[in-house]
């Protein structure tokens, strides 16, 4: 028993000693050539040669150069680059041998009104490098905003280090909007031709159609006529159908190499909330805000519910507003951390530089992006699914309401 722990105890010496001269040679094939005789010489060989293959290139990685703190940098600015928006629709870029870098892509239309209406090319904004001139005016791209200056491109700051340049009005076609727009022609010609297959066919579906009504039956059956009713779920269908449908697609879109992040844009979410809160409250019923400012009805007297409804209506029209707020929330900040996580994924494979790190990152990258394509799915549902809900709370109505009409 002594002579088996003094063997173990020798080894582990041994084995470190290796790996601290690996980590200042770096040769490794002469080196674990020469040691194998020994190792094989223990049962304990087959683990021994697993340990040093496995922590061999984090011994490296930490004892050669480490990453540069540059290299986190680019990284991190290329994430952030992703998640916002852009003057022009850039698939990829590079950095030619002479340092130069070159992005493939196409600009979009800048349009500004600055005393007038203003409209030109992205592309001469370089990618932020260089000034727009347009009619004697010059234009700079600062921290993915447009502002006026000088022909020197001098930007001024106030003592929060916050620009002070005039910033004209922007109605530019961004990467978002483009897409937004391609989604959209894109759903118009889809569905317009399913509903013509419709009417050509008899009711039935053909092509692509096929794939896509079984969903479209499942958001009726399944989502509006159980939240909302039967007697009233037409009048929502269009809006439930589109959102859920613009929604996905946009997500989808988000997760090729196109590097478009519209549903993590909180402009875009805050909107399609703004259109549920709009929706839900111009369609309630008397008895929707009669809940919300007299949730307790005819239970008890006046007098005795004063006390409670100081409590019980703010806390009502408070949830007219968070629950639209829930909405854009949770659909924005799934989007963004789910491109976040990924996106810093794939940047670790360049800080690793190891066989293996980077194929474990890459797999890990693989993984996630299979999730993102069914958390782009979910999202669109509980989307849909809470909007559908908050319709038929608006859309209510009481059994009172029948009795009246009976008598």
């Amino acid at each position: 028993m002594y002579r088996f722990l003094e063997q173990i105890f020798e080894l582990k010496i041994k084995s470190l000693k290796l790996f601290l001269f690996l980590i200042e040679n770096h040769n490794f094939a002469p080196i674990l050539y020469n040691y194998k005789n020994l190792l094989m010489r223990s049962k304990l060989t087959l683990k021994a040669i697993t340990l040093i293959f496995f922590f061999v290139p984090f011994f490296v990685m930490a004892g050669g150069d480490a990453p540069k703190t540059d290299k986190k940098a680019e990284i991190k600015a290329y994430i952030q680059h992703h998640l916002q928006d852009s003057y022009d629709f850039s698939l990829f870029s590079y950095t030619t041998d002479d340092g130069e870098h070159k992005y493939i892509g196409a600009p979009l239309p800048v349009i500004l009104w600055d005393e007038g209406l203003k409209v030109f090319a992205s592309s001469k904004f370089h990618h932020g490098e260089t000034l727009a001139e347009v009619d004697g005016n010059y234009y700079k791209l600062y921290h993915n905003k447009i502002y006026k200056t000088d022909a020197a491109g001098t930007i001024s700051y106030d003592e929060h280090n916050h620009p002070t340049n005039v910033k004209p009005l922007d109605f530019s076609i961004t990467k978002s909007v483009a897409m937004i727009l391609i989604t959209s022609l894109l759903m118009f010609l889809l569905f317009r031709g399913l509903g013509r297959s419709y009417g050509e066919n008899k009711g039935v579906a053909k092509g692509i159609g096929r794939f896509f009504e079984p969903i479209v039956l499942y958001i009726r059956d399944d989502i509006a006529i159980p939240n909302i009713g039967e007697k009233k779920y037409m009048r929502y269908m269009p809006f439930l159908l589109t959102v859920f449908f613009f929604i996905w697609f946009l997500n989808i879109f988000g997760l090729t190499p196109l590097g478009v992040n519209v549903t993590g844009n909180i402009a875009v979410t805050f909107a399609l909330a703004l259109l549920t809160f709009l929706i839900t409250n111009f369609t309630g019923t008397k008895d929707y805000w009669k809940h919300i400012f007299d949730p307790l009805g005819d239970s008890m007297p006046w007098y005795g519910k004063i006390l409670l409804y100081i409590i019980l209506i703010p806390i009502e029209v408070l949830g007219i507003f968070i629950k639209p707020f829930s909405l854009l929330i949770r659909l924005y900040a799934n989007m963004q951390a789910g491109h976040i996580v990924l996106m810093s994924l794939i940047g670790l494979m360049f800080l690793f530089k190891s066989w293996l790190g980077s194929p474990l990152s890459f797999g890990l990258a693989f993984a996630i992006s299979l999730i993102e394509v069914l958390v782009a799915l979910l999202q669109a549902y509980i989307f849909t699914m809470l909007s559908a809900l908050y319709f038929g709370f608006a859309s209510e109505e009481h059994e009172h309401h029948d009795e009246a009409h009976a008598h």
